[in-house]
């Protein structure tokens, strides 16, 4: 069978690289998507978007966050968002598509990566969007008390999360953003033996009402580096659809809550400001 036009167009697509401050950005067109981009930062993938269609998500630990980001209100709801971290603007871009109407802060520390994203995949014209380049400590603490339904972090600097956004006092400023009954979303990456994962439950566990976790089964034995994706909340969350959603996915997840992610933590203890290290690096084998 011939390829259709759109994949004859791709194949033809050159790759973006440019130097930012992260390190060296490669936007590589998707063969199998006409207007599809894959983000990496030397070499890292980062993030996958289409432009045709920006309610599709990729990337495992993208499309979870993108249960949390349905189940946080009712279909179709605008939300006030705050994403920490912003990589290809994948996940504003999925906020504006799926809840039109939607105000989003995105915090985005590398200031020419924004510049590239902005000028090889633009936004919609009528997404209401706000990019600011800062730190994503410092962004967050510029975003009014009690604003946001969601706060979601999904900040790597090198592959690694920063020590000051894994933190209590971190934690602490997340809580004044959010209004009563907001989200807090985490992508978070490590591997066996899991320390960091562990104290991070543990130090939101110390901050919030209710937890969840969402992870592949194998990185949960410790059997493999990987991300997951924490959620907390003040309220009871939906811990049947969420499970729902991330067993039906093409790589399908788990969701630990309650006493059993409590019991996972293996009595770590929460990590404030003095203690902080950046979260592990991942094997050189992970980006193969």
């Amino acid at each position: 069978m011939g390829k259709s036009r759109n994949s004859r167009r791709q194949d033809t697509a050159a790759a973006v690289v440019e130097a930012v401050d992260g390190g060296l950005a490669e936007l590589i067109p998707d063969r199998d998507r006409a207007r599809a981009w894959t983000l990496l930062i030397d070499g890292a993938p980062q993030s996958h978007v289409d432009l045709d269609d920006p309610a599709f998500l990729s990337f495992e630990y993208q499309r979870r966050l993108g249960h949390v980001i349905d189940l946080v209100a009712p279909p179709g709801r605008p939300i006030q968002a705050v994403h920490l971290g912003g990589g290809a603007l994948t996940l504003a871009r999925y906020v504006a598509a799926t809840r039109p109407r939607s105000t989003q802060q995105v915090v985005e520390r590398d200031a020419p990566l924004v510049q590239l994203v902005r000028r090889e995949l633009p936004l919609d014209r009528n997404a209401r969007i706000r990019v600011r380049s800062a730190d994503a400590r410092e962004g967050l603490a510029k975003v009014p008390d009690g604003w946001a339904d969601l706060v979601i972090a999904d900040v790597f600097s090198g592959a690694r999360t920063p020590a000051h956004l894994t933190s209590t006092e971190f934690l602490d400023d997340v809580r004044r953003a959010l209004r009563p009954g907001g989200w807090y979303a985490a992508n978070l990456a490590d591997g066996p033996p899991l320390a960091h994962l562990r104290g991070q439950i543990a130090t939101a566990a110390v901050r919030f009402a209710a937890l969840a976790l969402v992870a592949d089964p194998t990185v949960l034995r410790g059997k493999r580096f990987g991300n997951a994706v924490l959620v907390a909340a003040d309220h009871p969350l939906p811990v049947a659809e969420l499970t729902r959603r991330a067993a039906s996915d093409p790589h399908p997840a788990r969701v630990e809550h309650g006493r059993s992610l409590i019991d996972f933590t293996g009595g770590a203890t929460p990590v404030t400001d003095a203690a902080a290290v950046a979260s592990p690096a991942p094997p050189a084998s992970v980006f193969r």
